[in-house]
């Protein structure tokens, strides 16, 4: 007779990444195949010590002694699905180490939402930031007077309910800066969800390809446009390149929700609608326009992120515009030819949502047909 396994010690998937948030050192073991472990995996925190071998090689090999873990610290162990790892952790914990299984694996890691309270503004009590560590995604919740307007949310809704139930706020609007080419946006959905207006521009509401019209419900959102909740005002700069649409909004004249216009180290690939050469020229434009326009002080809130170095003290991704134009690479290139040349050097690579929480060994993902679904794994949006 076959006797039951004993339960797999577990550790969540937002559990390690609060662990790695706060600075605590921990081991890590990616039991995945080294082609997917290249496709993206965990890199969230300075204080991860990583290490890969595929579940299959585990087994076979004579000795632990090449992964030099620590057997006096404890390991988690990932896998796709949570399958394999726990599998892993019982071998590993018959070998003496304090194992721990991480449950759901990456496709859970990708789920996680760390939120990071920015300070607020004159007219915004609260300006949260929540970062997708799994994709280097960032979106945001604004809260005026108990009005909250939701900007580039991920598709999991749970997050955003549970925070606007903290803060007790109700949502008012839901806005999309861009229309998302790497993974899929919660907008729409949540609108419907919580009965609120979806707003986007129009050029992002259809087909780049070949102009058809998109089949949904939205409010156009154009340049100079302004959205008022509660004491606050968001007002619309059209800012097209790295889609047609792309949109920046102003809060309070300190804060620039940029989408995927601007990063702190980077800016939004003009390639990815298939007309990169009149694009780039939209987005030398753009480029163009907030440097003449945009003053020193405003402080850029992006939608994805590269890496740790984009962090502030206090863990979120943020810089002054000012602290921007002098330390973007991107941003100084001097002309279009110059951000035309990245990309077809790049030949469609470097990624602006590998992020502190999910990246690739090379420039760019692997296809996205190798991929269960266009929400999973790094994505890539900025030029490098």
């Amino acid at each position: 007779m076959r006797m039951p396994e004993s339960p797999v010690p577990l550790i969540s998937a937002p559990d390690l990444a609060r662990r790695l948030d706060q600075g605590e050192r921990v081991q890590l073991l990616d039991v995945r195949s080294a082609e997917r472990v290249a496709q993206g995996r965990v890199t969230l925190g300075a204080t991860l010590d990583f290490r890969a071998l595929a579940a299959s090689h585990l087994y076979q090999v004579a000795t632990l002694d090449s992964l030099r873990l620590d057997p006096a610290a404890p390991v988690a162990v990932i896998c796709g699905h949570g399958n394999s790892s726990a599998r892993a952790t019982r071998f590993l914990r018959d070998q003496g180490f304090e194992a721990y299984s991480v449950a759901g694996g990456m496709a859970a890691w990708e789920t996680v939402y760390l939120p990071r309270r920015l300070s607020p503004t004159p007219a915004l009590e609260h300006v949260i930031q929540l970062d997708r560590v799994g994709k280097g995604a960032l979106s945001y919740v604004l809260v005026s007077d108990g009005d909250a307007v939701v900007v580039d949310p991920g598709r999991h809704l749970q997050p955003y309910e549970a925070l606007l139930g903290d803060l007790g706020a109700t949502a008012a609007a839901v806005i999309d800066t861009h229309m998302h080419a790497d993974y899929l946006s919660g907008a729409r959905a949540a609108a419907a969800r919580w009965q609120v207006p979806y707003f986007v521009h129009p050029d992002d509401a259809r087909s780049p390809y070949d102009g058809a019209e998109g089949r949904f419900a939205h409010q156009p959102l154009t340049e100079g446009d302004t959205i008022a909740f509660g004491r606050a005002t968001l007002v619309a700069a059209h800012v097209p390149g790295h889609t047609l649409g792309s949109t920046a909004l102003i809060a309070d004249a300190a804060l620039a929700l940029t989408g995927d216009f601007l990063f702190v180290q980077s800016v939004g690939r003009p390639d990815l609608g298939g007309q990169r050469d009149s694009w780039t020229e939209r987005l030398w434009d753009s480029l163009e326009r907030v440097r003449r326009e945009w003053p020193g002080d405003l402080l850029v809130l992006p939608a994805h992120y590269a890496g740790e170095t984009e962090r502030r003290a206090d863990r979120s991704v943020a810089a002054r515009f000012d602290v921007i134009a002098a330390t973007n690479q991107a941003l100084a290139i001097q002309d279009p030819r110059g951000i035309r040349a990245k990309c077809v050097r790049g030949g469609l690579k470097g990624s602006r949502e590998r992020g502190a929480g999910s990246s690739s060994s090379s420039e760019c993902p692997a296809p996205r047909s190798l991929l269960p679904a266009p929400d999973y794994g790094p994505g890539a949006c900025s030029t490098t």
